[in-house]
C-alpha cells in the first residue's frame, strides 16, 4: 500500500472514524460517520483508503432514505444504472437484491452453475466494470441471509507458482447475454485477463465471474474446466473471506475489482430485500 493511502487511513483517527479490522486483509467496520449527512472531504479520503486496503467495509446503524443512499455513493465517483434494474421513480441507479427476483434470476439464467458456487463480481460483463458498490439493508430475515467477501488478491496469491505460471495471460468469458437480451439490449461476451492486476494498489487480482458462463480462452475446454475449478476452490477457502452478518441499518461498501462476494441463502422463503448503487469506474477504453 502506497505511503499516501497509510497516510489517509492515519488521518481517520484524527476525523473521528473508528476503522476495526474484521480479517488482516479483507473486512473492517467504520463508525463515526453519518452516511446520511454530507461528508468532509478528509471522511471521503480516509474511507476511498480504507476500502483500498480491506477491500470492503461496513457500517452499522445508519438511518438512510433513497435520496441520502444515492448521495453518500455519489460521493465516491459517477453512479451507474444497471440495465437489468426496475426504475426507480425518483433514483434510477437503485437496484432492488431481492430473495425473490434473486430466485427467479437463478432459476432462469444460472440453471448451469451449482448451489454454492456463484461466486462473482458486478458488472463483470462490462467492458469498464464498475468499480465499487453500496448495499443497504432493507428487510432482513432475524437470523440468516449474511453475505461473503473473498479477497481476489489472497486468492491469487495462495496458488502455486505452477498454476500461477498457467493462468498468466490467460483471458476468461464474462457471458450476460442472457439477462441482458431479455431487459431489452444487446451487448457483446467480454473476455478479461484471469490475473488481473488492480491499478490502485498494484495487486494481482484472480478475477472469475462462476456464474457468467466463464471459459477461459486458448486452452482446451477441460484444461479451462480444471483451472475454474481451482479457482472456486481458492474463493472457497475461508481464510481468504469475510462474511457479514446483516442487521438492520447495515451498510457495504466494496471495491468491486478487488473482491468477489457470494449471497448465502439460507432463510427459507423470507422476503429478505437489500438495495444496491454501484459506481462507475473510469473510462479507460470507450465510454461503453
Amino acid at each position: 500500500m502506497s505511503t499516501a493511502t497509510a497516510e489517509l487511513l492515519d488521518r481517520a483517527i484524527e476525523q473521528e472514524i473508528s476503522i476495526r479490522p474484521l480479517q488482516p486483509t479483507i473486512g473492517a467496520e467504520i463508525s463515526g460517520v453519518d452516511l446520511s449527512q454530507r461528508l468532509s472531504p478528509a471522511q471521503r479520503d480516509a474511507i476511498r483508503a480504507a476500502i483500498l486496503k480491506y477491500k470492503v467495509v461496513f457500517f452499522r446503524d445508519q438511518s438512510l432514505n433513497n435520496e441520502q443512499h444515492a448521495a453518500f455513493a455519489a460521493e465516491f465517483g459517477p453512479l451507474y444504472t444497471h440495465p437489468s434494474t426496475t426504475r426507480n421513480e425518483k433514483i434510477a441507479p437503485i437496484h432492488r437484491i431481492a430473495a425473490e427476483d434473486t430466485a427467479r434470476y437463478e432459476k432462469k439464467l444460472h440453471r448451469d452453475v451449482r448451489r454454492g458456487d456463484e461466486y462473482h463480481s458486478d458488472t463483470s460483463w462490462r467492458l469498464v466494470p464498475t468499480w465499487g458498490a453500496v448495499l443497504r439493508a432493507v428487510n432482513l430475515p432475524e437470523v440468516g441471509g449474511d453475505t461473503i467477501w473473498v479477497d481476489a488478491n489472497l486468492a491469487y496469491e495462495g496458488l502455486s507458482d505452477d498454476l500461477k505460471a498457467r493462468l498468466e495471460g490467460l483471458y476468461v468469458t464474462h457471458d450476460f447475454r442472457e439477462a441482458l437480451t431479455s431487459a431489452g439490449h444487446e451487448y457483446p461476451v467480454v473476455a478479461h485477463p484471469v490475473v488481473r492486476t488492480h491499478r490502485e494498489t498494484g495487486q494481482k487480482i484472480l478475477w472469475v465471474n462462476l456464474t457468467q458462463k466463464p471459459q477461459i480462452l486458448g486452452v482446451e475446454l477441460a484444461e479451462s474446466r480444471d483451472l475454474l475449478d481451482e479457482i472456486l476452490r481458492q474463493y472457497k477457502r475461508p481464510e481468504f473471506q469475510v462474511r457479514f452478518s446483516w442487521r438492520p441499518g447495515s451498510v457495504a461498501f466494496w471495491d468491486n475489482r478487488a473482491a468477489v462476494h457470494y449471497a448465502v441463502r439460507n432463510y427459507g422463503d423470507f422476503p429478505r430485500l437489500l438495495e444496491r448503487i454501484l459506481i462507475a469506474d473510469e473510462p479507460l477504453y470507450a465510454d461503453l
